[in-house]
């Protein structure tokens, strides 16, 4: 297992440099993040003012948030299986597959949470 041998404080500030640089990859590079983070801008503070409690809000933004992050990891998912080429091959077109599904899910998650919330 590599080992970088940071510790402590420098660790930390160098895992949060590799996050920021992973948030700014899926921004330049895949317009289904953008679309979706542009849907967070607007959902985040509607949560924070329809939802009536904390676990409210937490509901409504934390399922935007899982959003974000599934895509990311899908967007993971699709880099490694296109950095081994673009030949076509069962396993990397199911890899895509299930993480397009994955989405999916989240979205249906985010539009379940708030219709529960919103209208019960």
């Amino acid at each position: 297992m590599a080992y970088s041998g940071n510790k402590g404080l420098t660790r930390i500030i160098k895992a949060t440099g590799y996050s920021w640089q992973g948030f700014k990859s899926a921004y330049h590079h895949e317009e289904a993040f953008r679309q979706e983070l542009m849907l967070a801008v607007v959902l985040f503070p509607l949560g924070i003012w329809l939802g009536e409690d904390g676990v409210e809000k937490a509901l409504l933004v934390g399922s935007v948030l899982l959003l974000l992050l599934v895509e990311i990891l899908n967007s993971a998912i699709e880099a490694v299986v296109d950095r081994f080429g673009t030949d076509l091959h069962e396993l990397s077109g199911r890899a895509k597959d299930m993480g397009s599904s994955a989405v999916f899910l989240a979205l249906t998650l985010v539009a379940t949470t708030w219709l529960l919330v919103i209208i019960f």
